[in-house]
């Protein structure tokens, strides 16, 4: 459970991260495209105002060249009409100088040329006037307009170079310029697909999770129902064997209160030989009897319902009277032989829990020892401890085998036709769990057994 409220926040820390992070790409692509955009939108701006320079430098040459044709055609003609026409030229070259002004690249060598484009262009105007007004003046003074004419090509050459330059440049500055809105339409491309990708993959981990997460709450829930429903069954279990061990033991104690009833009546008029089968009833009664005890305490502690009620006990008489009471269920002529081993007399234990661990073990011994062989029962001190150790000399555990035995209705392959349920080392194992306590097993085959059950505690000493 704490590993899951440790791993919820965590994924919640994951979820709130990406979209976050979501955010934060959405918000630098944005950022992005919205310079790149200016970029482009600048880059078009210059565009347009290099096409503005050319267009300019090409109207500007068309106003020249009908300047010099209507000069010209006045001179030759006089007609007034070519007078207005070159008057309206002069006027729109002007203007075209004045476009340029504004829309040239601002560089040096651009600025310069423009400069003395503007020089020679007055010098040449300057020219056609004279020209004009020498026509006025006298209309014979053909030598003088020669000369004119002659001066005004000269210049018009140098004028037709410096355009040519100043195209040159900004036809340059123009390819560059398409070459830079290329690549910024081409950035921008990139930075929209790439970004959309990103995005795309970090939706992708967000829903990975999120069904990562959902899949886990199924998990859980189904595992919380399966828990409630194994606990119920559990719980039915349990009322199930309390309900039968209650039944059962009903007509149990019946059969042993007559059959005792039964022996007394008949010790007196019976030879003991013939009391035999009397005695076969008490046993198996007591036998039946144990194994009711023993399913149930199994159940109980599967079920984590098994009581534990420590008290202090005299353990000397506790081990005593339990190995008077289990001669009873010896069938062979083994004899079970109490050693006590430190200066203990009490104990802080569970007494229903202790008989159930000593009995289990003392009658496994019983049962799977050779006939007439003594099993020991030792009660000895530790550290803070009290051992219980049952040894016998009946026909071992396999070493293969040790680690299973405490598993319900396991017995070992050495145990050929002796009779048994498997469940008396289980109910001794939840026994000593419950108190906290260890066991350790020492076997042979075919040498003995030693158990040994420690349990830790308060010791009391006899005062």
């Amino acid at each position: 459970m704490t590993q899951q409220l440790i791993r919820r926040p965590f994924q919640g820390k994951w979820i709130m991260g990406g979209f976050g992070l979501t955010l934060l790409l959405m918000v630098v692509v944005c950022s992005i495209s919205l310079k790149n955009t200016d970029e482009i939108k600048h880059g078009a701006n210059r565009v347009q105002q290099t096409y503005q320079t050319l267009n300019a430098l090409t109207n500007f040459y068309g106003a020249m060249t009908a300047a010099e044709s209507a000069r010209r055609g006045y001179i030759f003609l006089g007609s007034s009409q070519d007078l207005q026409r070159y008057y309206n030229a002069k006027a729109d070259m002007q203007s075209q100088l004045q476009i340029l002004q504004k829309q040239i690249h601002p560089t040096r060598s651009q600025e310069q040329r423009l400069a003395s484009l503007t020089s020679l262009v007055n010098q040449r105007l300057s020219l056609l006037e004279q020209s004009i007004e020498l026509y006025q003046e006298d209309k014979k003074a053909l030598l003088e307009q020669n000369n004119i004419t002659d001066s005004s090509v000269y210049i018009r050459e140098k004028i037709l170079k410096i355009i040519a330059d100043i195209k040159v440049e900004e036809q340059t500055y123009l390819q560059n310029s398409l070459e830079e809105s290329k690549q910024s339409i081409h950035f921008r491309i990139f930075l929209e697909v790439f970004s959309i990708f990103l995005i795309l993959i970090v939706i992708l981990g967000l829903c990975i999770i999120l069904e990562k997460q959902w899949i886990k709450r199924e998990q859980i829930r189904n595992l919380e129902s399966s828990l409630a429903q194994e606990k119920k069954i559990g719980d039915l279990k349990t009322q199930l064997f309390s309900m039968i061990s209650h039944e059962f033991r009903t007509p149990l104690s019946i059969i042993l209160l007559s059959s005792q009833l039964l022996r007394e009546s008949l010790e007196s008029l019976v030879e003991q030989q013939h009391l035999k089968n009397i005695f076969r009833i008490q046993s198996s009664a007591k036998v039946m009897n144990h194994i009711l005890t023993d399913i149930l305490t199994l159940t109980r502690a599967e079920a984590g319902q098994l009581e534990f009620k420590p008290q202090v006990i005299n353990l000397e008489n506790f081990c005593l009277n339990l190995v008077e009471d289990l001669q009873v269920f010896a069938t062979t002529s083994n004899r079970i032989k109490f050693k006590k081993n430190s200066s203990i007399f009490r104990g802080n234990i569970d007494e229903k829990l202790l008989y159930s661990i000593l009995s289990n073990l003392l009658l496994n011994a019983i049962k799977y020892s050779i006939n007439e062989a003594t099993i020991y029962l030792t009660l000895k001190s530790e550290a803070e401890a009290i051992a219980f150790q049952v040894i016998d000399k009946g026909i071992g555990i396999p070493l293969a085998e040790q680690h299973k035995i405490y598993e319900p209705f396991y017995r070992c392959q050495n145990v050929e036709n002796i009779a048994g349920t498997g469940l008396g080392l289980a109910v001794v194992k939840k026994c000593i769990e419950r108190h906290q306590g260890e066991i350790i097993v020492e076997s042979e085959v075919a040498i003995g057994t030693t158990f040994t059950i420690m349990i830790p505690q308060r010791i009391f000493k006899n005062d």
